[in-house]
């Protein structure tokens, strides 16, 4: 009790009624507590230097590595109507089974016997393309046989021509004769004629003279005549082949022009074949495309479009497929301020939804239920809620992680950085300083640099 005014009234008090003030004034009790503060007091210190492992506390969930392992939609890439389901939610299908029969709704392939008829143009249009290549054949072989024929019609009016050449050199050779003949001649009657009127040659032999150069004006005329004539043959046979080149370049040009219209048939046939046959690819491949069949081992789950003879889009999603066996992972989010404090390999500790635990994120080793992990992948680009992503794979120098875990359930992650006194922890929290940047490595190389 305090003793603030000058009137004591302690005399006045009877203190075995008052328990507590008794208690307060003994000396015993006094020293009890003041043990028990330097006590409390002693542990807090010695709380302070122990070593606390600073961590970026964030959560994420559960994905995988593997791109394969992940759930997978199931679209149909052609349209149709639902025929007949085969599976249901929950069911596990191996891959290549049968999920869903659609069939057809656009009348182009409501045929039913459309890929024999389709196999039958194919056919038909073989035949075509054989029967064009026969006819090019004969074609060629017609051709050829022109060349031969025009070649030796040639080479027969060339010997014709080199014939008429020669007659015209013989022609001309005679006609000259007939000149110079018909010179002596003319000589020869008029010194006849001559003697005859000196009276030294009888009538007889100048009228013999005169008949001999009546004779060779009438040779003469005769050889100009032949020879005029031979020449005249020899432009004829200069002519001849003139017409032949032109009668047979004629025909071939038209046999050429027959060949090359049969070739563009031929060619716009293999067209027409590549056409079909591509055309046989897809209507057969689209046929197999009425089934959906499931990509790979799995668990059928959310089947999106229900019922029979529902119409569906090209491309529209049916269900999700969730692989049998996939490789675990942890997609966590940071902040940006801690992505430079993480590095690939750090260590991780996980708490999994559905596994209860009690957790000291400064003392990971006393955490129950948290599981190892190391960093396996940084994004190199912010996610849409502002934050980085990281993948986090097991740890094997760690206990494995529980096998009822399933893809997308909630964890929360601590990574884990420095080990540093928690008096530290608590002086950085409360100035609001981010945790150790550096490394225990960094550290050893500064501490050594200052020693130097």
């Amino acid at each position: 009790m305090l003793n603030i005014s000058n009137t004591n009234v302690r005399q006045e008090i009877e203190k075995n009624q008052f328990t507590t003030l008794t208690t307060v004034e003994n000396k015993e009790s006094s020293n009890v507590l003041r043990k028990s503060l330097y006590v409390t007091l002693l542990t807090t210190i010695i709380i302070l230097f122990l070593p606390w492992t600073q961590n970026v506390r964030t959560t994420g969930v559960i994905t995988t590595l593997q791109p394969q392992q992940k759930p997978q939609n199931i679209n149909t890439i052609i349209g149709g109507q639902i025929d007949y389901w085969f599976v249901q939610e929950g069911d596990f299908v191996h891959k290549g089974d049968t999920i869903l029969r659609i069939k057809e709704t656009k009348d182009a392939y409501f045929d039913s016997e459309l890929l024999p008829r389709t196999k039958n143009q194919i056919e038909l249009k073989k035949q075509a393309i054989n029967t064009y290549n026969d006819k090019i054949k004969n074609q060629e072989t017609q051709l050829s046989i022109l060349n031969n024929q025009r070649q030796l019609k040639i080479n027969q009016t060339t010997i014709k021509l080199n014939q008429a050449k020669l007659k015209v050199n013989s022609d001309s050779i005679a006609f000259i004769t007939s000149l110079n003949n018909l010179k002596i001649a003319k000589y020869q009657f008029k010194r006849t004629d001559s003697l005859y009127n000196m009276g030294l040659k009888s009538l007889t032999a100048l009228e013999s003279k005169r008949l001999k150069l009546q004779q060779s004006e009438n040779y003469k005329v005769k050889a100009e005549n032949t020879w005029l004539n031979s020449k005249s043959e020899l432009v004829n046979k200069q002519i001849e082949i003139n017409n032949v080149n032109v009668k047979y370049d004629s025909d071939i040009n038209k046999i050429q022009s027959s060949i090359y219209s049969t070739v563009s048939n031929k060619i716009n046939a293999e067209s027409d074949l590549n056409k079909l046959e591509n055309q046989y690819s897809n209507y057969e491949f689209r046929t197999g495309l009425y089934y959906i069949i499931a990509p790979q081992d799995g668990y059928i789950t959310k089947i999106k479009i229900g019922g029979l003879n529902e119409t569906i889009k090209a491309g529209e999603e049916i269900l999700t497929l969730m692989p049998e066996y996939y490789d675990l992972a942890v997609a966590v989010y940071v902040e940006p301020v801690d992505l430079p404090l993480i590095q690939i390999g750090q260590k991780v500790r996980l708490q999994f939804d559905g596994w209860p635990a009690i957790v000291f994120s400064g003392w990971p080793n006393a955490s129950h239920g948290t599981y190892g992990g190391e960093v396996y992948a940084i994004d190199q680009f912010i996610s849409q809620n502002g934050k980085y992503r990281l993948l986090v794979k097991p740890d094997k120098s760690d206990h494995p992680w529980p096998k009822a875990l399933r893809f997308g359930s909630g964890t929360s992650s601590m990574i884990m950085l420095n080990d540093v006194p928690i008096w530290y922890e608590l002086w950085r929290n409360i100035n609001g300083f981010p945790p150790n940047f550096y490394s225990q490595a960094d550290l050893h190389d500064h501490k050594k640099d200052k020693k130097k």
